[in-house]
């Protein structure tokens, strides 16, 4: 056997399909499934259309949203560290954009000095969970503007592992996770200002 070369393969598909169409022809015409009266045919030639364009809407909605719900880089320059009551910490990692923000801290090693920064390019209800996270944190949201910013939320001593949902109650452009207990050994609360550099 060999494979055809271009000059024959055109003459071998016409001759294929003539045989083909003529095996068609052959056989016997008849429908294999009934055909129903119209007045039980389920959908009409418009409800098929409305239809197809309800769905299309629904799928270009969905769309629209899945990409509007996803907030983007943070458009601003990020901070590398920040002061609170005195004391000042480099942020051990940022995360300006979606992927960073949801790897997170999962699977890293988290130590006493570790601080992660999650900027978003505005204020919003951000939420968070602890999946793959081997370490109870600190979560501390913070409003700010400028370098300057106020604690709007706090949860402290997350559960490790968990795939709860922490939503926080008022809005916030940074969020700032620690090893469990930083919060309160640097006095930090809702309200606490804290400094961007």
């Amino acid at each position: 056997m060999r494979a055809l070369n271009r000059s024959e393969t055109l003459p071998f598909l016409i001759r294929c399909n003539r045989r083909l169409a003529a095996i068609y022809a052959s056989l016997p015409k008849r429908q294999k499934y009934p055909r129903p009266p119209p007045s039980t045919l389920p959908l009409s030639g418009k409800s098929s259309a409305v239809i197809v364009v309800a769905v299309v809407a629904l799928l270009v909605a969905y769309t629209i949203y899945a990409t509007a719900s996803e907030p983007g880089c943070a458009t601003t320059s990020t901070p590398a560290s920040f002061t609170v009551n005195g004391k000042t910490y480099a942020f051990t990692y940022v995360a300006r954009c979606e992927p960073q923000r949801e790897a997170g801290l999962m699977g890293k090693r988290v130590t006493n000095d570790t601080t992660m920064l999650f900027a978003f390019p505005y204020s919003g209800t951000w939420s968070f969970w602890m999946q793959d996270t081997n370490t109870s944190l600190d979560m501390i949201w913070i409003n700010a503007t400028g370098s300057t910013g106020r604690v709007v939320y706090l949860v402290p001593g997350t559960l490790p592992y968990s795939t709860s949902v922490i939503t926080p109650t008022a809005s916030a452009n940074y969020v700032i996770e620690a090893r469990a207990g930083f919060a309160s050994e640097n006095g930090i609360g809702v309200g606490t200002t804290v400094l961007f550099g």
